[in-house]
């Protein structure tokens, strides 16, 4: 986490940086902001300027997060610290998901292939103190199966993908043992891509479903939100940091990238309860991997990646420990 300071970026440093999630040091012209000033803002500017944040020492993407209600303080922080940036405090949460992060990456050097296992669930749910209570008319069931296509009406933002991905036929050969295919959650995946794993880059196979018919190169499945293209109609395991979320938790909006909405009205109750997310406080800074499609609103003017079936086994998020 950040002590205190932030600093706003102008769009010239951005696109000359090297990274969408690091700033350019060298043309960075900014303003440097202390928590104390940032949060006293109005609310609409807190709003317009927070997806512009990065670390003042080492130009990571960061986040601001509101006090909460029940007395901690407002703060800025940043899952894209450099390991040397005297901004970057050690915690449990970042043993924990360095220890992810090793696991996934031996996983790679001594893997034939990788099956995601989208049945776990979350291992690092916070207490709760109270229940969120929001409107979801219509969700599913986390665990449940997912409907066919021939069960639900077709979406626009949700289709049977037709490319970027290989249907086994050689399942005799891909019926190896357990050590040479192993399986991984969500959570795991997440923190290994957020500590710089090489998962994001590998040409290692990985299968989406548990019968082993769709296969994808990891490199072509994991994407940061930052690099979503609407105009790529497969579907991908997107993943970052949020933002935050709109004012009646309907939207997710990633840090990573300031123009794409993630809409989760439809699961918010039985998701928020599975991650045990009380307010918009508890989504800030937190990490993100989801298996959806990223397509145009109507305008062109923002991307929406859309949960897969809004199927609650494909989402997976990484909260904060205070």
């Amino acid at each position: 986490m950040l002590d205190a300071i932030c600093v706003l970026t102008t769009e010239a440093a951005v696109e000359q940086a090297s990274s969408p999630l690091r700033l350019n040091p060298n043309v960075m012209a900014g303003v440097t902001y202390s928590v104390f000033k940032f949060q006293q803002l109005p609310e609409a500017e807190i709003e317009r300027l927070r997806q512009h944040l990065y670390c003042p020492a080492c130009y990571g993407k960061a986040y601001f997060r509101k006090a909460s209600k029940d007395g901690r303080a407002a703060c800025f922080g940043s899952r894209y610290h450099k390991l040397d940036c005297i901004e970057f405090n050690p915690s449990a949460q970042k043993s924990r998901e360095e220890q992810d992060a090793l696991e996934v990456q031996q996983q790679l050097l001594d893997a034939d292939a990788l099956v995601i296992d989208f049945s776990l669930n979350p291992s690092n749910k916070r207490p709760s103190s109270s229940t969120l209570k929001v409107n979801a008319p219509q969700e599913q069931e986390v665990g449940s199966k997912s409907k066919t296509a021939n069960e639900t009406e077709p979406l626009e933002s949700v289709q049977e993908p037709k490319a970027g991905y290989q249907v086994a036929t050689d399942k005799p050969e891909i019926a190896i043992t357990a050590t040479r295919t192993p399986s991984q959650g969500l959570e795991k995946l997440l923190h290994s891509l957020l500590r710089g794993s090489d998962l994001a880059t590998s040409d290692l196979w990985v299968y989406t479903d548990d019968e082993r018919k769709y296969r994808w190169r990891a490199k072509n499945l994991f994407v940061n939100f930052a690099d979503a293209d609407p105009t790529d109609y497969k579907p991908h395991m997107y993943w970052g940091t949020i933002s935050h979320s709109d004012p009646t938790l309907s939207w997710l909006n990633p840090a990573d990238s300031k123009d794409i909405g993630i809409p989760i009205e439809a699961v918010k109750t039985k998701l928020f309860k599975r991650f045990n997310i009380e307010d918009k406080r508890d989504l800030e800074g937190a990490g993100l991997i989801l298996f959806g499609k990223c397509f145009w609103n109507k305008d062109k003017t923002r991307k929406i990646i859309q949960l897969w079936d809004n199927d609650l086994r494909r989402i997976f998020i990484s909260t904060l420990d205070d």
